[in-house]
């Protein structure tokens, strides 16, 4: 039987990453963008091999970025977990990434977070679309002749809330910061409904400050 270059092509890309998810078996409720907690991740590179790895939620475009030592999959698995473990399990339910080797270790990173990975087809970045756009967006701020191995978190995460700022048309001119924050403040209520949740004090005063949210008791 004869096989297209391009069905051989892409089985032999599944077999580079072991236990591979292909994209196709992703859930319906992925697609719509209606349900938060679904993520799309890639590393951008910079100059002298340095490399961040960029997230988006798809359903707010809210971005986060973590700061990887390296490209190797270790390197990249262990800064995952941590961005992953500073957000509620509800909004953090999969993660889809490109045919990367950096994410061969995809196994343990969702045996430490619970949250499924799935693999873009090759050579098709549009089916990480919203996560390409934020990358574009990010080279004003790295550009490819920059050395990013300098930036620190704290600075990554300040770029991360610029984008996170910006108005967008696709959201009806909310903010991803808006859309994610109203996403994290339902889903504290559907945990415990007699109480309500707001942002932590950095967040009020609008400094950097990864994702986080503090208890107030409601007041009657």
């Amino acid at each position: 039987i004869r096989r297209s270059r391009h069905a051989t092509q892409k089985g032999l890309e599944l077999r580079k990453i072991k236990n591979a998810v292909s994209i196709s078996e992703r859930p319906a409720e992925v697609e719509d963008r209606a349900v938060p907690g679904h993520w799309e991740g890639d590393l951008i590179a910079g100059s002298n091999n340095s490399f961040i790895a960029t997230l988006v939620e798809r359903h707010s475009r809210f971005v986060m970025l973590a700061k990887v030592a390296n490209k190797d999959t270790l390197s990249v698995t262990t800064a995952l977990i941590k961005q992953a473990r500073k957000l509620p399990k509800e909004l953090y339910k999969s993660l889809t990434w490109d045919r990367g080797s950096e994410m061969a270790g995809h196994q343990n990173f969702t045996i430490a977070t619970n949250i499924d990975v799935y693999f873009c087809d090759p050579q098709s970045p549009w089916q990480r679309g919203s996560n390409e756009n934020t990358n574009r967006l990010l080279r004003q701020y790295f550009p490819k002749s920059t050395d990013i191995s300098g930036f620190s978190q704290a600075k990554l995460s300040a770029v991360a809330r610029k984008l996170n700022e910006r108005p967008r048309k696709t959201l009806q001119y909310q903010t991803p910061a808006e859309k994610f924050d109203a996403c994290v403040a339902a889903t504290r209520r559907n945990r415990n409904p007699e109480r309500r949740f707001v942002g932590c004090d950095n967040c009020l005063e609008q400094k950097s400050c990864d994702p986080c949210v503090r208890v107030v008791e409601q007041r009657t």
